[in-house]
């Protein structure tokens, strides 16, 4: 029997009256839903910071700078490409070193970026220790840059620096390792100002901050004031203090333990809660200032100056 379009569609209709008239008085299936929830912004995490130590401390030993590191009560640890001859280029030795020492691999100091050298050769270097970093457990890949130039830098150099750092992050990215870009003195990246112009040039996809508090203070920054400057772009911190040794306030300084410098890190650590920062502080010394100390007895001092005076738990 056919059925003309009319009569098809005049007996859809009837039945969805009847449909509604049966179900017109019938409970609904879910209760209403309060859906204001959602036109509320969600607040961001509070700040939590979890503290680690630079094994630089120690030199070349790094067997021991990790044996107490571990026991001082630190929860990561930062290494530098040294850590190769320990361990070889076996990140799952290291992996389980650390492991056996309840350690977090935070980051690997990579080295300075040249940007004079073979533009391959110099990601490729940077590339194969994001790849270690990546195997071993590790976070992050840290790059510092070349020696400031004996000449004012110029527009090209830190633009040539950014087009290279640039490369090396998509790289490092790809291996799942953000890398972090190191301000430091007597590189191109000293100043303020040459900082901004190195991450200006650098894609903020691909190249992170990693804010070293003591370099920016003594290449005359505020430190707390970088921190809410480049809150979107920080990947981790190095914690260090540092004091003049002589009357040219840039060049005659040595880095100290904490609290035993000029860096205001209270305000630091204030500046970390104002943006809710959330990672890892890498407290950082790179050599004993006070030959009678061992590296120990100076990660001991800063440590109790965090927990006694700033009042945080590492």
């Amino acid at each position: 029997m056919k059925l003309s379009r009319r009569h098809f569609i005049a007996g859809l209709s009837a039945s969805a009256l009847a449909f509604t008239a049966r179900h017109a008085s019938a409970e609904p299936l879910y209760p209403p839903t309060d859906l204001s929830v959602f036109r509320r912004p969600i607040k961001p995490a509070p700040s939590e910071i979890r503290f680690g130590y630079h094994a630089i401390t120690w030199g070349d030993d790094n067997m021991r700078a990790i044996r107490e590191i571990s026991e001082l009560g630190f929860r990561g640890i930062q290494l530098r490409t040294n850590i190769f001859k320990d361990v070889g280029k076996d990140p799952a030795r290291l992996r389980d070193l650390l492991a056996q020492y309840n350690l977090q691999f935070v980051a690997l100091s990579s080295g300075g970026v040249q940007t004079a050298s073979a533009t391959d050769e110099e990601v490729r270097k940077h590339v194969d220790n994001a790849r270690f970093v990546r195997d071993a457990g590790g976070l992050y890949l840290q790059v510092t840059d070349e020696a400031r130039p004996k000449d004012k830098p110029t527009a090209e150099d830190f633009k040539r620096l950014g087009r290279l750092l640039t490369e090396i992050g998509r790289r490092t990215a790809d291996l799942g390792i953000p890398l972090g870009y190191h301000n430091h003195m007597h590189s191109l990246g000293e100043a303020p100002d040459e900082v901004e112009r190195i991450l200006e040039n650098a894609d903020p996809r691909y190249v992170k901050f990693e804010l070293d508090v003591a370099h920016y203070h003594q290449g005359g920054g505020d430190p707390a004031q970088a921190i809410k400057r480049y809150h979107d772009r920080l990947l981790f911190f190095h914690i260090k203090d540092v004091e003049q040794t002589g009357p040219d306030a840039r060049r005659a300084y040595r880095f100290v333990e904490l609290g035993r410098g000029r860096v205001n890190l209270p305000g630091v650590f204030a500046a970390m809660r104002e943006i809710n920062f959330r990672g890892w502080a890498i407290i950082e010394l790179d050599a004993v200032p006070d030959k009678s100390r061992t590296p120990r007895a100076s990660a001991l001092i800063s440590k109790r100056y965090v927990e006694e005076r700033l009042g945080l738990k590492v």
